[in-house]
């Protein structure tokens, strides 16, 4: 386990009608050793999400942005991809899904130079409640999809967890607007050629629809079009904002 590294991790989280768990979300990430900041971007709530957030300005370690129309999950992460100052960049959802206890094991391999960018994995035989097994395939389905377009074998593409070494993420130039973002991380890091990408397993507490989870099956059809609109079809000149070789010189 990773001893203490003080306070290196960035923390992005894109928010959308999440008031039933923002507060104690928020609360157990700043609990984390390893956490300086948690950059919250509110995605135009429906909720009372918004004025749960408006309490915790000025607090110490928190920076909060609000989009004015709601954009999706892809435009937030970018946005607060965009503001992380601090050496390691991860995503954290605003429910109880992902656990901010795994900080430590999805930062290490980072910490000791072994990764640039590392993958928490739901798929990796961790104990955890039972899962909707059709969400569940079709997670794994659209994994090996994009494995086959990327050439790297990743077991849990759509993860939340991903965490990364900053210059690295902010190298890389963002522009999927919901879920697609998944696809965009894994195409653009993998087409790279040069960045070490690493996995280890998380745990994972799968909410039910009714307690507010959203994706769809819409949004798996948008990632299967995802898939192939990064692999094959976009430009990768216009993927990166540097050459790789002036961004991992040191």
């Amino acid at each position: 386990m990773l001893n203490s590294v003080g306070k290196v991790l960035s923390v992005v989280m894109p928010v959308y009608n999440e008031e039933e768990t923002i507060d104690s979300i928020i609360g157990m990430v700043l609990k984390r050793p390893e956490v300086g900041e948690l950059i919250i971007i509110d995605d135009c709530s429906r909720d009372g999400t918004r004025d749960r957030l408006k309490k915790h300005e000025g607090e110490p370690g928190i920076k909060l942005l609000y989009q004015e129309v709601n954009c999706g999950k892809g435009a937030a992460v970018t946005r607060g991809i965009a503001a992380a100052s601090l050496d390691y960049v991860i995503i954290q959802d605003a429910d109880h899904e992902y656990s901010p206890d795994d900080y430590p094991l999805v930062l290490e391999p980072l910490v000791k130079d072994k990764a640039d960018v590392v993958y928490g994995s739901r798929f990796m035989g961790t104990p955890g409640m039972v899962r909707y097994f059709r969400h569940e395939m079709g997670n794994k389905v659209l994994t090996f999809m994009s494995n086959v377009f990327t050439d790297i074998h990743l077991t849990d593409m759509e993860t939340c967890y991903k965490c990364f070494r900053r210059e690295v993420i902010q190298n890389i130039n963002l522009n999927a607007q919901r879920f697609g973002i998944e696809v965009e991380f894994a195409a653009k890091l993998a087409a790279a050629r040069c960045l070490r990408i690493f996995e280890v397993p998380i745990s994972y507490n799968p909410r039910r629809y009714d307690e507010g989870k959203k994706i769809t099956w819409r949004d798996g059809i948008s990632a299967l079009y995802h898939i192939i609109r990064y692999n094959l079809f976009d430009d990768r000149k216009k993927f990166y904002k540097r050459p790789w070789k002036e961004i991992l010189k040191g």
